[in-house]
């Protein structure tokens, strides 16, 4: 997760919601991609971190299923990401902090619990959960 907060830090220095995500195969250790929110810089409203990492790390790895790697995001995903993480077939989501407004897999829709739900990764939350809502909270106390 310290690598995941060290591109949320990265996102907010470039005035993005500060959000990071890293893609681990758990076998060998090894990051396959970390990125953060894009949003802004890309224009895209759908290049949250995590869409952004599973897209990085298919195109890395040439496979469009991430079967057997960890999803390492510093805030729960939204629904749109849960249902991406779903589709990307990550055997496992470590989140930092709990999102009672937007997240999709703890609140919300809760996307993992759906019969229309085609596969269903093991979700562990609450990691770092501190320093992960903190950074969040400075990056939105700065903007007002």
């Amino acid at each position: 997760m310290i690598f995941a907060l060290e591109y949320a830090f990265r996102a907010f220095s470039e005035d993005e919601v500060p959000i990071g995500a890293i893609i681990l195969d758990p076998k060998s250790g090894k990051i396959i991609t970390a990125q953060h929110n894009q949003m802004r810089c890309s224009g895209n409203p759908i290049a949250h971190a995590e869409i952004c990492a599973i897209t990085e790390a298919c195109r890395i790895l040439n496979q469009q299923r991430l079967n057997g790697y960890v999803l390492y995001v510093t805030l729960e995903p939204c629904p749109m990401c849960a249902q991406a993480i779903s589709f990307a077939r990550l055997d496992k989501v470590i989140f930092g902090a709990y999102d009672p407004k937007g997240g999709g897999i703890i609140h919300g829709p809760r996307i993992f619990d759906q019969s229309t739900c085609y596969f269903q990764s093991e979700i562990i939350g609450g990691v770092h959960e501190e320093a992960c809502q903190n950074i969040l909270k400075d990056f939105f106390i700065s903007k007002r």
